[in-house]
């Protein structure tokens, strides 16, 4: 293992390495893996490097780890997500891989989220070094399916998101890695880094600026084979299916039951070999070895079974299609009626049934996050807490088991009365003992009907079709439950609302539930075993304090003020062989007053903190960082207050304050 080597870049920019070898590699040269993030090879992320990029190289790869421009010890400023500089960037450090004595010349891209976003992007630049892509947890569409924007609709996971790349933007490099300038680099990236929520909210429609890097353009631009994977607690696993339909190339999906992390480490179903998966796609694609991936069904899912909303416990099989999208699947269709979901026999007994709702504002406090992270408190509770802010519609208890894959979708026809409106729609198994378990939703800006492009205001009163697809889900419900569709006007915190309250009217005649039905298939029962999680050893490390997590609702009955507090503390954590100690606290809290639009609120503070001390051949260091970033929201504006905080010990070094309006543009 090298600790840190530096790939000097066209423009004079070094970004730092780490590197994972096998050992006589300079003497038979290896494929390599590369995985190019902004997330710390130093520190946050050194363990888990180790875990992967060393199992690599222990199956005869060279496993790369390169901090963007601007993050970790590389030098520079990173100034937004995937812009064209990242992306030329990495076909640089691509072609710097190629050239090494120890690469064979192939290489592999490797990625959870970030790294698998650009890992796709890259990869549609066509490199002629790149034999491979494994894109973990990513989106081929910045805007329609990312952590920004859903349906049109802003997801509160953008606020998240900006304000965990404020931390990570706002942390230092290594003294010990990049010596007596460490202060001058730190300076230069507090200042210059930028406040990327603003960014985003200027751009609420789906312009230019997302379909830059989303490969959805052209899909025919990726030229190698791609596996996509992902889990169905995580918010990208819609990008697998998407693939797998449109992509040309040799291409696998895997979607487990996983939150936002890789398959080998993740929850809250059960983790598999992971790992050993990718050595059988690197040995196929990067060394010319048959491991037999032409044999393999196109897609490998997870079907989820029953489970207590109150625990974050799954249980579920495996089932797969050779091909998507199957044709072994179709939709059945279920008519609205009175509280009833019933089989569509083409009658039309809801003729004239209106029914309405103006929901309260804590429909969507019991959600979860759009993107689970911990998971096990941020998974949709019993949906029971939920549904008396909406319309239900439920199904007779069920006489058969049934199977779904794929994406539900509703057909509304409904009117708004007022001119920028959103849907929330959610579809819920519901047990014998009338637990409720959210099993999938979507949720609609009534004004992106459309398309997200050209968004246009509603006209109050006037009646509009409307089509909202869930997200994609495998879901088996069992003979005796029954299923449930919730309709809502908002779905907060998960979306923030829009501009002022809107009741929504439902004609039932012209409304429609379509389920992706998959009928069972005994080959499901023969699947090759994924087997269990292997990784390399980890670097020795000490526990400080332990990781702590809470999810809290609160209802201040004095002020009428309702609040979700989240705790999301990462461990603090000593690596041993470089004695640096480093830990991430955030704090969330979002909120409103009276059931009033104007009051709603979200507020994210991140600390980060890293000290070394009497380590020999290293300086003493202590640093230390605090963002904290305010969303609100007037009728007409979206209201962003921030602070950055920088310390060198106890003296503040850097501070820089926000206040920024940014019109809202029919959301």
């Amino acid at each position: 293992m090298i600790d840190n080597i530096w790939i000097t870049l066209s423009d004079g920019c070094s970004v730092a390495a780490k590197l994972w070898l096998p050992p006589d590699a300079e003497d038979n040269p290896v494929p390599a893996v590369l995985e190019y993030i902004p997330y710390r090879k130093r520190d946050h992320k050194a363990i888990r490097d180790a875990e992967i990029h060393g199992f690599f190289a222990q199956h005869g790869y060279a496993g790369v780890r390169v901090d963007l421009r601007g993050s970790g010890d590389s030098e520079g400023v990173l100034r937004d997500e995937y812009l064209q500089r990242e992306l030329d960037d990495g076909l640089e450090v691509l072609r710097w891989i190629a050239e090494q004595p120890w690469c064979s010349g192939k290489i592999g891209l490797f990625g959870l989220s970030w790294g698998g976003f650009n890992g796709l992007q890259i990869a549609a630049l066509q490199p002629p070094e790149l034999g491979a892509v494994i894109s973990v947890c990513s989106s081929d569409d910045r805007y329609a399916d990312d952590v920004h924007y859903m349906g049109g609709c802003l997801l509160t996971d953008n606020l998240s998101w900006a304000s965990t790349m404020f931390g990570f933007n706002s942390c230092p490099p290594d003294p010990a890695v990049v010596g007596e300038r460490w202060r001058a680099m730190w300076l230069e990236r507090l200042a210059g880094s930028g406040l990327w929520i603003k960014n985003w909210l200027e751009h609420q429609r789906r312009t230019d600026f997302w379909k830059h890097a989303s490969v959805c353009e052209d899909y025919s631009a990726i030229q190698v084979p791609v596996m996509a994977v992902s889990g169905w607690a995580d918010g990208y696993s819609n990008t697998v299916f998407r693939l797998l339909e449109h992509l040309s190339v040799p291409r696998r999906g895997l979607v487990g039951p996983w939150g936002h992390k890789y398959p080998h480490m993740g929850g809250p179903g059960p983790a598999i070999d992971f790992l050993g998966e990718c050595v059988r796609w690197w040995d196929q694609w990067l060394k010319g070895i048959d491991r037999g991936i032409d044999d393999d069904p196109m897609l490998r899912a997870w079907m989820l079974d029953r489970r207590d909303p109150s625990s974050p416990e799954t249980t579920g099989r495996w089932v797969a299609e050779p091909v998507w999208p199957s044709p072994d699947i179709a939709p059945q269709a279920y008519r609205l009626a009175r509280g009833a979901l019933v089989p569509d026999d083409g009658s039309t007994s809801t003729a004239g049934a209106e029914l309405s709702i103006k929901s309260p504002l804590s429909v969507g406090l019991f959600a979860g996050k759009w993107c689970s992270y911990a998971e096990t408190t941020d998974l949709p509770s019993d949906q029971r807490l939920e549904d008396g802010g909406a319309l239900v519609f439920d199904t007779a208890p069920l006489a058969e088991d049934i199977s779904i894959l794929g994406s539900p979708e509703v057909e509304l026809e409904l009117a708004a009365d007022r001119p920028v409106a959103m849907v929330a729609v959610r579809l819920s198994d519901i047990g014998p003992d009338d637990r409720a378990t959210r099993v999938t939703f979507g949720v609609l800006n009534l004004t992106h009907r459309d398309g997200h492009e050209q968004p246009q205001p509603l006209e109050p009163g006037r009646r509009y079709r409307v089509r909202v697809p869930l997200n994609e889900v495998g879901q088996r419900f069992f003979a005796g439950h029954r299923i449930r569709l919730g309709i809502s006007s908002s779905y907060f915190p998960l979306a923030w609302p829009s501009p002022e309250p809107a009741r929504l009217t439902l004609d039932a005649e012209g409304c429609r539930l379509y389920l992706p039905l998959r009928t069972p298939k005994p080959e499901d029962a023969e699947l090759r075993n994924l087997g269990a999680p292997r990784s390399a050893p980890a670097p020795a490390h000490t526990l400080l304090v332990p990781a702590e997590r809470h999810w809290t609702v609160r209802h201040n009955l004095a002020n009428n003020e309702v609040a979700l507090d989240v705790v999301n503390n990462d461990a603090r954590v000593r690596l041993d062989d470089i004695g640096l100690a480093f830990g991430r606290n955030v704090e969330e809290r979002w909120s409103y007053k009276n059931e009033r639009y104007e009051t709603v609120r979200g507020e994210v503070v991140h600390e980060r903190s890293f000290e070394r001390a009497g380590v020999a051949g290293a300086p003493d260091w202590s640093a230390r960082t605090v963002t904290r970033t305010i969303l609100t929201s007037t009728a007409t504006h979206f209201l962003i207050r921030a602070t950055l905080d920088a310390y060198e010990g106890d003296v503040r070094l850097f501070e820089k304050s926000w206040d920024e309006a940014i019109p809202r543009d029919l959301i």
